[in-house]
């Protein structure tokens, strides 16, 4: 009998010491790191050139992502407008923090937004391969 409960308090012990371990790699871990690639649409709206979006962002250091946003006006059509702005690797800072952008869409030729108008807006990281990643999207009335 006594090697049983031996046995169970070795192996709970071992437990316990399995968790604290897990605990203690999970507090000592960066928090800023734990959000790294984020996005997120702030704020979208009307201007004269075009549509302006705002954007919080965090992204890992060394990372070489372009980050995208599109703009499509929502309607019965089959044309839509359409807008977008592209920002190059060497634009934005990666280091985990989250930082904040406005973004100027600017529209196709001769395409334009007017106040009342719905957009589906979208933003996202774009690697050197092609691939997405860390997308956000909202549709917004202008």
């Amino acid at each position: 009998m006594q090697s049983s409960s031996r046995f169970g308090r070795r192996a709970a012990g071992a437990a316990a010491a399995v968790l604290l371990a897990g605990a203690g790699a999970l507090a000592s871990a960066s928090p800023a790191a734990a959000k790294a690639n984020l996005l997120a649409i702030d704020k979208v709206s009307l201007a004269d050139s075009g549509l302006h979006v705002d954007v919080t962002y965090s992204c890992d250091p060394g990372e070489e992502f372009q980050l995208v946003a599109q703009a499509v006006k929502v309607t019965d059509e089959h044309i839509s407008t359409r807008a977008a702005a592209l920002v190059k690797p060497g634009d934005l800072v990666c280091d985990y923090e989250s930082r904040t952008l406005r973004l100027k869409l600017r529209p196709e030729l001769h395409a334009q937004f007017a106040k009342g108008d719905k957009a589906e807006v979208k933003v996202f990281y774009l690697d050197p391969n092609g691939f997405d990643y860390a997308e956000d999207q909202v549709t917004a009335t202008l």
